[in-house]
């Protein structure tokens, strides 16, 4: 479709988006709506990630309203998170914004027919200034013989995290499916929002990829913690899916993730 714009997550944001109708496979919550809006998009179409704890799977949704940007949201269980092919061939909306709304969009609708009425309705995307949102990357201080980082997205991982423990706001999907968008740093562990879980288990598919190459891996119920939130998902999570490595090294569901931390920098 002419004006229609899909990717797999909201980092691959750029300027070819500009104006454009973007369904992303990326999460709906504050950081992906602030880079739609950023990337100056006209509408946008994110995954609702089980909408989840304080309904952080959709927050950035209803914020982009607020700049006069249509948005909706994809029922996590109709569509692949991480797969804007996906989104756009199956995916249900479970949720809309004001501004989407008065464009005829609704709960129900197909991703394609929410695409088509937002394609159909003329005008650029908004040039007022936006607010600034940004996403953090938090040092978890402790006394054992690991860094721990809580990083809001795992795009925030950096070469010199090699070996260290991640606890990220990421989803838990691997992009599109491929094992190469698991991480990209040999970490010793790192730690994902199940974003319920969803179609295929999708939220769960980065752990057996970072097991391959030696990484323990788990995810934490995004009823938990808020997606998008790295600081969240040490504080409040609970594990909801570890991989074989990690079940090594004595992790399991239900364990919090301070508890499983403390357990890989010795200290539990």
């Amino acid at each position: 479709m002419e004006g229609l714009r899909v990717i797999d997550s909201a980092t691959q944001l750029d300027g070819a988006a500009r104006d454009k109708v973007v369904v992303c496979g990326s999460h709906g919550a504050l950081y992906a709506a602030w880079l739609a809006a950023n990337a100056r998009v006209r509408a946008v179409v994110l995954n609702d990630a089980g909408i989840g704890r304080h309904s952080a799977g959709v927050a950035g949704v209803a914020w982009l309203a607020g700049l006069g940007i249509p948005a909706c949201s994809i029922d996590y269980r109709s569509a692949r998170i991480g797969d804007g092919a996906d989104m756009l061939a199956s995916g249900v909306v479970s949720m809309t914004n004001d501004v989407a709304a008065s464009q005829g969009c609704r709960p129900g609708h197909s991703c394609r027919e929410v695409v088509t009425r937002l394609l159909d309705n003329a005008g650029d995307a908004r040039t007022q200034k936006i607010p600034e949102i940004g996403e953090t990357r938090l040092r978890i201080a402790n006394s054992g013989h690991r860094e721990v980082w809580a990083l809001d997205s795992v795009s925030l991982a950096r070469a010199e995290d090699r070996r260290s423990i991640l606890v990220t706001g990421s989803h838990g999907a691997l992009l599109c499916g491929r094992p190469d968008s698991a991480l990209d740093v040999d970490v010793f562990a790192a730690f994902f929002n199940d974003a319920g879980g969803g179609k295929d288990g999708a939220g769960y598919s980065r752990l057996p990829a970072l097991a391959t190459r030696g990484i323990a891996g788990a995810t934490v119920s995004c009823n938990t913690a808020r997606i998008g939130d790295g600081r969240s998902t040490y504080d409040t999570g609970v594990l909801s899916r570890v991989n074989e490595i990690a079940r090594r090294l004595e992790l399991r569901e239900g364990m919090s993730a301070r508890e499983a931390v403390a357990r890989l920098v010795g200290l539990g």
